[in-house]
Order: C-alpha cells, then structure tokens, then sequence
C-alpha cells in the first residue's frame, strides 16, 4: 500500500547530480526535497548544526518537532526508536514507503532538535523516487519538513516546476539551500501522523489526519485509533503541523457554507478570491479555482490553489465549506488551520471543526 511512482531508470548525468544532492545533504547543508506528500525542507538528521539550519531558515520554534525520513524501515526504525510495539512494524510494512508518520519513544541516538526536546521521535519513508534517491545511500536520514516559510501555505511543486524545461536541482538563495525538482507531489496534503506510545492495550492516537485514514490502519492492526486533538497541559506529543494556525495563507480567508457563498462574496464588494468544489453562478469576483469535489482529488490541488488565490490581489479569500465526513478529516484540518492562520473567522454555519474527525 504506497503512493509511490515509478521512474526510469538514472543516466550517467543523472547520477551525477544525484551524488552532488547527497554530498550536500551529508556535509549538512539543506536541501529542499519532493516527497509524495509536499517539498520538505532537510538536513542531516544526526548533525545538529545541520537541523538548526532548518529551524533558522523556517523561522521554527525549537520545541516543535521534526519528522525524520527513512530510506526504509530496515534497521534503521531500531536506529530511532525504542520499544517498538508490534503495530508500529505492521503499519510500517503495510504503509511505507507512503504518508504515514509513526511517534514512537525516541532511542537515545535521536538528537533533542529533531525531536523538539521530547521523549518521542516521528519517523516515515517517503514515498517518492528523488527523496529515496537522496536517502538511500547514506546512513544518514534526513529530517525534513515543508519548505514553505512557517506557518504559511506549503508548496506542492518547487518554484523550477513552473518553467518549460526545469532544471534537476537548483539553489535557493534565500535558504541556502539545493532545491531538487520532482515536479508535483501527487498526494498533496502531508502524512497521516500516528502516536504509538501509549503501551499495550491501548489503541494509538491519530493525531494529524492525512491520506492515510483511521479504516486503514484499522484494517492492519485490527483496531480504530483515537481521534484526538492537542490542547495545552496535555500529554499527547507535540508533532509537526500541530499548530492551531499553520498552512496560512497571508490574505484573510474565510470558510463559507454554500448557500451563504454569494452573501459572503457581496461583503467583499467582489473584491475577493474563491475557492469551491461545486458549481457556482456566475460572480463578479477577482479570482476562482474550482477543485475535485472528491477528497483526495481535492487534497492533491489545495495548496496550489490556496497559493494561487493569495496572489490574486483580492481583500480576502471565500473558501466553499466541504462536506462533513470523515472522507474530508484531512482536508478540514488544513482549510481550519488555514483559516486560524490567516486572522480569519470560520462562518458559524460550516460544519467543520478542527478536531471533530469521525
């Protein structure tokens, strides 16, 4: 079960360009990398000079933590992790290479900046060619996290993607960091995040939704997890993308139940961006992007379009509330995220919450 993609086989300078990506990433420099999920900003998971570069660069709270890719479960889920129950290995080999992240207890070679000073460590194998490319020949996995400037909207496809002819890798000045261009991540929205560190008997905690779903998991260890939520004081781990207002857009953005959409719309005097998944009459509006009204379909385009509307110019962005299933947990997540991040009111009749997941 992944949502991997095949690739043809590298050439001579194909391969050439694949050694300078790995000499980069293992002399501890960042390198931006495509993942199945979206681009994730990384560094030598093992150095950590190298790991306070990425907080440095995305301007990251040092107890946030990171998620550390893997090449492959292996030996190396033991390398990061200790007491590993029997679930974690049976999600781990149904599900990666793919977009689950799995908390487990940190072992003591796990690095306090990976893990934001906690006693657990998330840990996945992506499921895309170019970052299993830059893993894989080095004992060293990367602990990455998304490239965008936190806690704004994430990139689906590196900045090169756009050109005709985009170049292999590249170099971002404003991060010093090598950008490696695997065009668009399929999946589009990041991984399911999953907290096995309760003990025996108690069914782990699901605490970032993704495409990875709670049936699923359900199908390889014979339980439902927990749909939980973080709230200060607790004791569930902090993880990446936990934030109350993370994925943001800069410009105001609001969810709108449909039949209040044109209401809303007036208010703005058409001086605003949409974003629906229905089809809509005709509004003099300054932007629209109308999306898959499928979740997955929907996920793999939401932060494009996101990205697209807050460059619309437009006083704020109308966003059409989604339907309140459990189909669209994941998707509900990041649009209450997004809507929190940007300074925005969620319309009292839209019928999604940030942690009401069925």
């Amino acid at each position: 079960m992944t949502d991997g993609r095949r690739r043809r086989p590298a050439g001579p300078l194909e391969d050439e360009r694949n050694r300078t990506r790995r000499s980069a990433a293992q002399a501890g420099e960042l390198v931006a990398f495509p993942t199945e999920t979206v681009y994730g900003l990384g560094a030598d998971a093992a150095n950590p000079a190298a790991v306070g570069r990425i907080f440095a660069a995305k301007g990251r709270p040092a107890d946030h933590p990171l998620i550390v890719h893997l090449a492959s479960a292996g030996g190396e889920l033991d390398r990061w992790a200790r007491d590993i129950p029997t679930p974690a290995r049976e999600l781990a080999e149904a599900f990666w290479p793919g977009p689950l992240t799995l908390i487990l207890k940190r072992a003591a070679s796990s690095a306090d900046g990976v893990t934001g000073g906690q006693d657990t460590v998330g840990l996945r194998v992506p499921a895309h060619p170019l970052a299993l490319e830059l893993l894989a020949p080095s004992p060293k996995p990367a602990a990455g996290l998304a490239s965008a400037a936190s806690p704004h909207r994430r990139p689906t496809a590196s900045a090169a993607s756009a050109r005709p002819k985009p170049p292999m890798c590249a170099t971002s000045s404003a991060t010093r960091a090598l950008i490696l261009d695997g065009g668009r991540c399929p999946v589009g929205i990041e991984s399911t995040i999953l907290d096995l560190t309760l003990g025996a008997g108690e069914p782990p905690r699901l605490l970032r939704p993704g495409r990875i779903t709670p049936e699923q998991i359900a199908t390889v260890i014979g339980v439902l997890p927990q749909i939980v939520g973080r709230r200060p004081g607790d004791h569930t781990p902090r993880v990446s993308g936990s934030l109350s207002a993370h994925y943001a857009p800069t410009t105001p953005l609001r969810l709108v139940a449909k039949e209040h959409l044109v209401e809303a719309i007036d208010r703005l005097h058409g001086r605003c961006a949409v974003l629906c998944h229905s089809r809509l009459p005709g509004a003099g509006v300054q932007a629209m992007r109308r999306l898959p009204d499928d979740p997955r379909g929907y996920a793999s385009q939401l932060y494009a379009a996101l990205r697209e509307l807050d460059q619309a110019g437009a006083a704020g962005i109308v966003v059409e509330e989604i339907p309140a299933s459990p189909a669209w947990a994941a998707v509900a997540d990041r649009l209450q995220r997004a809507a929190c991040g940007s300074g925005a009111k969620v319309d009292p009749d839209v019928k999604v919450a940030p942690e009401r997941h069925p």
